[in-house]
């Protein structure tokens, strides 16, 4: 049975995700269905703590929630901009063409295997593309992104969830219909 009044502001990932009793990783619990309905009501860092239509709550890493579009602007308004995916689909070109460039180079005889780790220490690039979808590492921000051609969204990032900064109340979400 749902919760009175319940409007869901994200979902969970299509194969779920891990929840935890607390903003704590030692306090795991069920984890969530995947596209599963759910409000998010607070905010801790990285962490987020989430009702569900049934009234349970859980604390989930907030950052791969999937965000429930908010309704289309009306006629009269301004269109809302999403994350342009070609800065870094063009970083992800670059980076892979100066390392097959020198693969090249190392293949010649024009670099030795020392000079060959100096010239690519720290770059690293990431593409799946299958179809219109294409999954991108952004090694500036440290995470995949997702596109579907027309706007990003984060997937996945490399560090697990930060705990809370000291001294500040945790943020509330609030939702137009209120909290």
């Amino acid at each position: 049975m749902a919760t009175p009044g319940f409007r869901p502001t994200h979902v969970v990932p299509q194969h779920g995700m891990p929840a935890w009793e607390a903003p704590d990783p030692a306090r795991p619990t069920v984890p969530l269905d995947p596209l599963l309905p759910v409000q998010l009501v607070e905010r801790r860092g990285d962490w987020g703590h989430v009702l569900c239509a049934n009234g349970w709550s859980a604390w989930v890493d907030g950052r791969f929630l999937v965000v429930v579009p908010p309704d289309p602007p009306a006629a009269d308004g301004p269109l809302a901009r999403t994350a342009d995916p070609r800065p870094l689909l063009a970083r992800a070109e670059q980076t892979l063409g100066d390392y097959r460039a020198a693969v090249e180079e190392l293949a010649s005889g024009g670099l030795d295997g020392e000079a060959f780790r100096a010239r690519t220490r720290g770059r690293r690039v990431g593409v799946v593309v299958d179809g219109e979808s294409v999954w991108l590492y952004d090694a500036q921000h440290g995470r995949w992104v997702y596109a579907d051609g027309t706007r990003l969204s984060t997937f996945a990032t490399d560090d697990a969830p930060r705990a809370a900064v000291e001294n500040h109340a945790p943020t509330q979400v609030v939702t137009p219909d209120g909290p």
